[in-house]
């Protein structure tokens, strides 16, 4: 997300000699070229949420709760573009201590017309960013889908965004203490999916498993949903990739072809190891699998090369695979749409892998020896580590004040008659 140009010292001489005008050359400039990509990507990302998301897991889940899903949604993504404004967006990028950044830019004070984010406006970063605080809760949703309270969903939310979601930002692009380690995170592994991967584990555990659960057939009530909506995630992803350069240039063209190559990897993965498992390959799977490996190649889609990214698809489709369909049983929680065994899984795949397939002898952006490598592994494992066990911490404490507050579950009785009745009185279906 912040892009390191390094300049040699005889370059700099004769900036050196012509202080006044080094100053004017070096004083930030708008590009018009990157400001048009980065409006663009900004709507492609959104576009991920609604309605990408919001298909995806609508078709994932029983007919009586598909409109429970869409509306958590669309919900969530007006609260967080209103508390992004209020307040996210100063404490994830304004300045201030190590881990949180301060309110000199609550209600987006200094923001204006001619504000600059390096060559893009600042309200474009800014909002650019808005999407990545509405899609990261809406993930976490997949994980307690079905049994929620939707007072207690919106609370959550709210909360969790400005207390969990907001810190680890600073802390990786913000200018908080991950940055300065060394970590890469180049759109959002650790921010967005192992965050949300984690609070949706601790969300399915708090809550307890769905009535019936897992005795009960819980099948997806339509599947060409969840497909269109993966093909919404993936073009979508194109934005959230690549337009974490934050330019249009170079990078961002190899973030683009790196996103491709590893999704068409993970789903072939994912569905060789289910047909090798089950038997057959299945749509659920090739859809899931898809998602996987974007989550896993977001880390390292501006560091590594088309080598890092067949390598990094190929294990997410397997260890994702393996997170689904035995991990999660052989534990035996109610992550309703798996979205710890896609994101956090996935999320700390590419995380790890970031730090060996950025070396340039894998076709990176890096390393040109092996100890520089490994030092990125620990460096990375180090990040992961950090994010999970404040995310797992401050989460809990979230839910069980607000449990002690007003309840996270809705009665049996509601649950078995559906959350789209009980929680927003209509259905899809008569």
């Amino acid at each position: 997300m912040i892009k390191q140009r390094n300049r040699s010292a005889l370059a700099l001489l004769p900036m050196l000699l012509t202080p006044t005008l080094a100053l004017a050359d070096d004083a930030p400039k708008l590009n018009a070229g990157d400001t048009a990509w980065m409006i663009t990507a900004t709507a492609l990302v959104l576009l991920m949420t609604l309605p990408g998301l919001a298909l995806f897991y609508g078709g994932m889940v029983r007919k009586k709760n598909v409109l429970s899903i869409c509306m958590q949604a669309i919900a969530i993504a007006s609260l967080m573009s209103v508390l992004w404004v209020v307040c996210g967006y100063s404490l994830a990028f304004a300045d201030g201590s190590a881990f949180i950044g301060g309110l000199s830019k609550a209600f987006f004070a200094g923001v204006g017309y001619d504000t600059l984010s390096g060559t893009i406006p600042e309200s474009v970063f800014a909002t650019f960013q808005m999407t990545f605080a509405i899609i990261t809760p809406v993930l976490i949703i997949g994980a307690f889908a079905e049994r929620m309270k939707f007072a207690a969903v919106m609370l959550f939310t709210a909360i969790w965004v400005l207390a969990v979601y907001a810190p680890i930002c600073h802390w990786v692009w913000g200018g908080g203490f991950l940055g300065d380690l060394g970590t890469l995170d180049f759109a959002g592994g650790t921010v967005v999916h192992i965050n949300a991967g984690v609070a949706g584990l601790v969300c399915a555990l708090v809550l307890g498993k769905r009535v019936g659960f897992p005795r009960e057939p819980m099948l997806p009530h339509n599947l060409t949903l969840t497909l269109i909506g993966t093909g919404l995630l993936w073009v979508g992803w194109f934005g959230f990739n690549a337009g974490s350069e934050l330019a249009a240039d170079g990078t961002a063209g190899m973030a683009l072809l790196v996103t491709q190559v590893a999704t068409a990897m993970a789903v072939l993965a994912w569905s060789a190891a289910e047909w090798m498992r089950f038997g057959k390959p299945s749509l659920l799977g090739a859809c899931s699998g898809a998602v996987a490996g974007l989550v896993a190649i977001t880390p390292a889609s501006g560091f590594v090369g088309p080598i890092g990214a067949l390598a990094i698809g190929l294990a997410a489709g397997v260890v994702c695979f393996w997170a689904v369909s035995s991990l999660k049983k052989a534990l035996g929680y109610d992550d309703s749409l798996d979205a710890f065994g896609v994101h956090a899984v996935g999320g700390i795949v590419g995380a790890l892998l970031t730090g060996v397939f950025v070396s340039s002898s894998f076709g990176g952006a890096g390393f040109a020896d092996g100890m520089g490598t490994i030092s990125q592994v620990v460096v990375q494992a180090e990040a992961v580590g950090a994010t999970i066990i404040y995310d797992v911490i401050v989460t809990f404490v979230i839910l069980k004040v607000i449990d002690a507050l007003i309840g996270l579950r809705v009665a049996e009785d509601d649950e078995r008659e559906g959350l789209d009745i009980t929680q927003h009185g209509e259905q899809l279906y008569e």
